[in-house]
């Protein structure tokens, strides 16, 4: 069985706080074994001060996958979504009665002059993740996490930071600039347009770095992939002068530094574009 306790209070006069915690409880059949199989998905509505003007949203997550969707609305909603399976036994119980074991969940979000901050407890693995439905008009989408998921963004605007730590990045249908980063998984960003005077980074160590650009984007591109290859279908000014060598000798201590980066232009060049990944390939792709 389970429990929900939805609580909605207000902090002050400008503060909202919506906050949901969930408190599963789970059956005890005495000699044989029950498992709980079936997930939980709890709804938080966070109205806005000034529906109709810029959002800017940020949530950040130890645990879980994030999803951000823009939609034709004027409240931001928060759609969270818990693991209720229950725990495999103990190896070493020999055979005694389970205890029913209750896990908890405490996710909330607070709203400010149009600023949506969401955030979960520290250590809540049991969070399979949340996904955001966001007015379309948003100004700055900040999201973060670190285990259990990936973060999916799309049809947004505005300018979008992600990081992850072990998991990938996709990010479609969006109007602006990115700043995308990840250790373990892959970064895929498909613009539709983008903010022309905006500098853009994107970086993984294991993973693909895959950007589709509009046909006239111009940038000045910064590019490395340790391990990979570069492909693109845009006509690229490269800058074939030599690698910068810089060497280090003091004492006993001697080195010699060799710039691996390439750097070219689109369309004539633009604010910088870096591009890195150590495992894997790098590709540029012209929008259709």
């Amino acid at each position: 069985m389970g429990i929900f306790i939805l609580k909605n209070k207000h902090k002050n006069r400008n503060m909202k706080t919506m906050k949901l915690v969930l408190v599963f409880a789970f059956l005890m059949m005495s000699g044989s074994r029950l498992r709980a199989q079936t997930g939980a998905t709890e709804q938080l509505v966070v109205p806005l001060s000034e529906p109709g003007k810029p959002v800017t949203i940020e949530a950040r997550l130890v645990y879980g996958s994030i999803k951000v969707i823009g939609y034709e609305g004027k409240d931001v909603i928060v759609e969270i979504h818990a693991d209720t399976t229950d725990r495999d036994e103990d190896n070493e119980s020999g055979g005694m009665r389970r205890i029913p074991n209750r896990g908890g969940l405490d996710v909330r979000a607070e709203e400010s002059d149009n600023k949506v901050s969401i955030q979960s407890g520290a250590m809540e693995q049991r969070l399979k993740g949340i996904t955001i439905k966001v007015p379309q008009n948003t100004a700055r989408v900040v999201i973060g996490t670190v285990n259990n998921g990936d973060v999916v963004i799309s049809n947004v605007s505005g300018k979008i930071e992600v990081g992850n730590v072990n998991g990938a990045i996709t990010v479609t249908g969006v109007s602006g600039s990115v700043v995308a980063n990840t250790v373990n998984g892959n970064v895929i960003v498909v613009f539709k347009t983008i903010d022309g005077n905006a500098p853009m980074a994107f970086s993984t160590l294991n993973g693909k770095i895959d950007i589709t650009l509009p046909g006239d984007a111009k940038a000045d591109l910064k590019l490395k992939s340790g391990n990979g290859q570069m492909f693109t279908d845009f006509d690229i000014a490269i800058d074939k002068t030599k690698p910068k060598v810089e060497t280090t000798n003091e004492d006993h201590f001697h080195q010699v530094k060799i710039d691996e980066w390439v750097h070219g232009k689109i369309n004539g060049g633009g604010p910088e574009f870096m591009m890195q990944t150590t495992f894997g390939s790098i590709y540029i792709r012209k929008a259709k």
